[in-house]
C-alpha cells in the first residue's frame, strides 16, 4: 500500500505537492477528474502552489505518463465542496486522479488512449487495494454537480466497466415509469448518492454519466429507467 513516496511500478515520475493534510475518513472513493488546462505543467505547476490551495493524488499525461503528487494516505485538495452518499468530507474519503485534457474550455475531445490505458491499471491497483466498491468510482462532476461536469460525457466509463472498475450502464430496464412524479424522482437520486440542492444540475449530473448521448437537465422516461434500475441492482447486491 504506497502510504509515503517511494517505489511503485505504475507510477513514472513523483513531484510532492504541499496541498495536503490529514485524512479524517479511510479512503472508499476515487475521483475522476480533468485539469481542463494546457500544457500538463502548467496544470502541476497549479497542483503544487501553495497558495492555490488545490491537489490530487495523481495527474496522468495524454501521453501516459503517471505523476503522483501527494501520497495516497494523505488528504489531498481535489475535490473541493462535494457530496457522495452521506459523505461530505470527500477528499478525506477519496483517492484524486487529474487526467491530463483540455476539458470544455480550451476544446474537448475523447481521451487520449495511452492515457486511460495508463488509468486502468492505477485504478485497478488502487480499487483492490482499498476494497473499493465500483459505484465509489466516480466522476468530479457526480460529487459536485451544481460546480463540475468533469470529466465530462466523452470519458470511457465503458472501458473501465469491462474492467470492472465502476458500475456499467444498465442494458436491461425494467418496464415501465417507476417514479410517480418529478419529486419522487429526486428522492431516489438522493438516495443513490447525488446531491440535489441544485435539481436541474444533479440531473445533468446524472445524465452525464448515465446517458452521455443527451444531457438537458430534463426528467423523461430513460433516465427514470436507468436510476429505477442501478436501484434495483444495488438492492439486490449485484452493483457494489
Amino acid at each position: 500500500m504506497p502510504d509515503s513516496f517511494g517505489s511503485d511500478p505504475l507510477v513514472h515520475r513523483e513531484i510532492a505537492s504541499p496541498n495536503w493534510n490529514e485524512r479524517k475518513a479511510p479512503i472508499s472513493m476515487v475521483v475522476l477528474h480533468y485539469t481542463e488546462m494546457k500544457p500538463v505543467e502548467s496544470a502541476i505547476e497549479r497542483m503544487c502552489d501553495p497558495h492555490a490551495e488545490v491537489s490530487a493524488h495523481y495527474c496522468i499525461t495524454e501521453e501516459g505518463e503517471v505523476i503522483r503528487l501527494v501520497p495516497e494516505d494523505k488528504r489531498a485538495w481535489h475535490a473541493g465542496r462535494s457530496y457522495w452518499r452521506g459523505q461530505k468530507d470527500v477528499n478525506s474519503a477519496s483517492i484524486g486522479i487529474e487526467l491530463d485534457h483540455p476539458g470544455h474550455a480550451l476544446g474537448y475531445r475523447e481521451f487520449a488512449e495511452s492515457q486511460i490505458e495508463a488509468l486502468l491499471p492505477l485504478l485497478d491497483r488502487i480499487v483492490k487495494t482499498y476494497d473499493i466498491a465500483r459505484a465509489n468510482v466516480v466522476a468530479h462532476s457526480d460529487i459536485a454537480p451544481a460546480r463540475k461536469i468533469d470529466p465530462g460525457e466523452l470519458f470511457p466509463w465503458d472501458r473501465l466497466a469491462r474492467c470492472k472498475l465502476c458500475l456499467p450502464r444498465p442494458e436491461k430496464l425494467q418496464l415501465g415509469d417507476p417514479f410517480d412524479n418529478d419529486g419522487a424522482f429526486y428522492l431516489a437520486l438522493e438516495r443513490f448518492g447525488y446531491d440535489i440542492t441544485d435539481g436541474r444540475k444533479a440531473v445533468e449530473a446524472f445524465q452525464r454519466r448515465w446517458r452521455p448521448e443527451r444531457i438537458d437537465g430534463e426528467i423523461d422516461g430513460e433516465i427514470r429507467a436507468i436510476l429505477f434500475q442501478l436501484l434495483l441492482d444495488r438492492d439486490r447486491g449485484i452493483a457494489r
